[in-house]
């Protein structure tokens, strides 16, 4: 299946609308920096890799358009305040208008080069994909977070195009289910085996044996390799570990901040209450009941087995070797 999931066509930067998925696929359309904002923060985009393409595009639109760079680039960095990749594109395409490229070719250029290394994620984690391999999987890292392709299903997909089989224990993911939503839907349009499970019945299934690996991805990783990612990552890193079971994030080389020292440093947005009030229009909580709703944790990275990248397989204790390929990525 290939899937592009943002897309800039004329002066109008297009999306799949993800909020309505999996009941219907519609197409987004932000015909300026504001609805190219308002996609970031409310979610008709998310992912941190599609939201750095959202970003990038939505600065080339502002290009044709005529409008501040400084300004919109300041706009769109306050929609949300935790992934990295949103930051990195909206850098790249600033030293792009420095330089004096055009900024529709240049947007083009880092969409198809993220695509290009979720591929390679893909290769260099099919080496943990064995044969009848049962992989847990939690929030969606798939071709939907990405301009493509995916990040933590990439090895996933790879296998199944190898010829592997591969059995995904989906996370429904609280409060937005994007592994029910989601992971489900490219899985099952992918034909590869799965089963949705909530996310409280991840721990049986590791206690019972069942999973074999787990494979996230991440919105952020800090210099010492402490990754934030969808709230409840945390969580099932640290049943992989009391299980023996190997816990990997996949990311691309943009998600990785090393301005950062360590997670304490990572900002987590807290989303609106409603999302965990209601599902669709029934409430799920009494009126009067306070709520709160990071949309993030940290997982330190003592719980992290490696670090799936482009580059291929690290250890947190070699991350530094990727300083060269950030800088290097965001001067293309």
């Amino acid at each position: 299946m290939e899937l592009r999931t943002v897309w800039l066509e004329g002066n109008v930067v297009k999306l799949i609308d993800q909020r309505l998925l999996p009941g219907e696929y519609r197409v987004f359309e932000a015909r300026d920096h504001k609805e190219v904002g308002f996609a970031i923060a409310e979610m008709v985009v998310r992912g941190a890799p599609a939201i750095g393409a959202t970003a990038a595009y939505g600065m080339a639109q502002a290009s044709l358009q005529g409008r501040d760079l400084e300004e919109v680039a300041a706009y769109l960095r306050a929609t949300r305040p935790t992934g990295h990749d949103l930051f990195f594109a909206v850098d790249y395409m600033l030293e792009a208008a420095g330089k004096g490229r055009d900024l529709v070719e240049a947007a083009e250029a880092y969409a198809e080069d993220s695509l290009e290394r979720c591929r390679a994620m893909g290769q260099h984690g099919l080496s943990l994909m064995k044969d009848g391999v049962r992989v847990l999987t939690h929030c969606n890292a798939g071709a939907l977070a990405t301009v493509g392709y995916g990040t933590a299903l990439a090895p996933i997909r790879a296998a199944k195009e190898a010829g592997r089989h591969v059995f995904v224990f989906v996370d429904e993911t609280r409060p937005r289910l994007q592994g029910a939503k989601l992971t489900a839907w490219e899985l099952e349009r992918e034909g590869i085996e799965h089963a949705v499970i909530t996310d409280n019945a991840a721990g049986l299934f590791m206690a019972r044996g069942e999973v074999d690996l787990v494979i996230t991805g991440a919105d952020r990783i800090a210099a010492n390799g402490d990754v934030a990612n969808k709230i409840g990552t945390y969580e099932k890193a640290v049943l992989a570990k009391e299980n023996g079971i190997p816990f990997y994030v996949a990311a691309p080389v943009s998600t990785f901040d090393f301005g950062l020292a360590s997670g304490k440093d990572i900002p987590i947005e807290e989303r609106a209450e409603e999302e965990v009030r209601e599902i669709g229009r029934e409430a799920l909580t009494p009126s009067g009941s306070p709520v709160r709703n990071p949309a993030f944790d940290v997982t330190p990275a003592r719980y992290v087995t490696g670090y799936i990248t482009e580059c291929g397989i690290l250890r947190s204790e070699n991350l530094h070797t990727l300083q060269d390929e950030v800088v290097g990525g965001r001067g293309k």
